[in-house]
């Protein structure tokens, strides 16, 4: 894949204009106020596995609405006082998938929290369990246009509610540290990353690699790749709809979320990735409230730096927890 961006230098420094609504901040207040007043304690249930070094636990907390979310919650057998904790988000179509599959934060002595994303985990994985049980009104198959008539009805409304209410049922655990919960993951999940750092408050860090759903009108008329084209396919149908599409996209556009965050962020980039074009990244990144690193891989598309970022963001993490206890100490 040749590279469809502009040249790097051009936007290593460009703080692009994002449209945001003036209701930005009572909209998601409301949002996270409504859903956490219906919220019930969640509920964790050991699971019997071969992992012999690990305790494993299927979890239902109250996401959006109260609605019931599945997660799994991995812990270090045997580990003593409360730990430092990493909630994790997937990627587009996936869902928690199975225990095993994602091992590296516990092993590394993290308690370790894998989000199932509602209405997905069909399109690859090991799939996942959480109904949306919401309907929207017309849209093209996928998840970016379902409710967009309405940011009330948007479907990463609910996704995101359940990302910050994730981190406070992780919160809860009497085996974590609450004052030492990061957030991490790819592409969707790392834009979920970005949602959850600037609408949660305390996060020790935030870890999006290769964020999707960022600066939507820009990503929407330069990438021809799913899942952006799913905006683009419904525009072509409903060609009267763009100001009202992107007015609803603005409540959930990673800048507007970065813009808020407050805890430090690692990022990573790939140069030639036709489906969360660099600019994008960039754009969340430049406007992030906190410091924040970025990694940039040159060579590579979406797949971006896979485990070799993962170990730049374990060594990474462990210096801003070692931080955070020595200010406690």
């Amino acid at each position: 894949m040749p590279r469809i961006d502009a040249p790097i230098e051009d936007f290593r420094d460009l703080r692009p204009a994002v449209a945001e609504p003036d209701d930005f901040d009572e909209f998601w207040s409301t949002t996270l106020h409504e859903s956490r007043s219906l919220a019930a304690p969640p509920r964790l249930t050991r699971v019997d596995s071969p992992l012999s070094s690990f305790e494993v636990y299927d979890v239902t907390f109250s996401g959006f609405g109260g609605d019931p979310v599945l997660g799994w919650l991995v812990l270090p057998a045997g580990a003593s006082g409360p730990l430092p904790a990493v909630v994790e988000y997937v990627g587009y179509g996936g869902g928690r998938g199975l225990p095993h599959e994602r091992l590296a934060w516990v092993a590394s002595g993290y308690a370790h929290f894998i989000m199932d994303t509602r209405g997905q985990g069909s399109v690859w994985g090991s799939g996942g369990g959480t109904p949306d049980p919401h309907g929207s009104g017309a849209s093209v198959p996928g998840f970016m246009t379902r409710g967009i008539h309405d940011p009330h009805d948007y479907y990463y409304r609910r996704v995101f509610t359940d990302a910050v209410l994730a981190i406070d049922a992780v919160r809860s655990l009497a085996q974590v540290d609450p004052s030492r919960v990061a957030v991490c993951g790819g592409s969707q999940g790392g834009g979920i990353t970005l949602a959850a750092a600037g609408l949660a408050e305390g996060l020790v860090a935030a870890m999006p690699d290769v964020p999707f759903l960022c600066h939507f009108e820009h990503a929407v008329g330069l990438t021809g790749s799913d899942p952006y084209q799913e905006i683009v396919r419904f525009l072509s149908v409903h060609r009267d709809a763009a100001a009202m599409a992107f007015n609803t996209l603005s409540y959930f556009d990673g800048v507007n979320f970065a813009k808020r965050a407050t805890a430090p962020a690692l990022f990573s980039v790939a140069l030639m990735d036709p489906v969360c074009p660099p600019s994008t990244v960039y754009a969340a990144r430049n406007h992030y409230g906190a410091p924040a690193d970025i990694v940039e891989y040159a060579f590579n598309e979406h797949e971006g730096g896979q485990g070799v970022q993962w170990q730049r963001q374990a060594e990474w993490l462990a210096a801003r927890v070692a931080m955070s206890e020595a200010r406690v100490a």
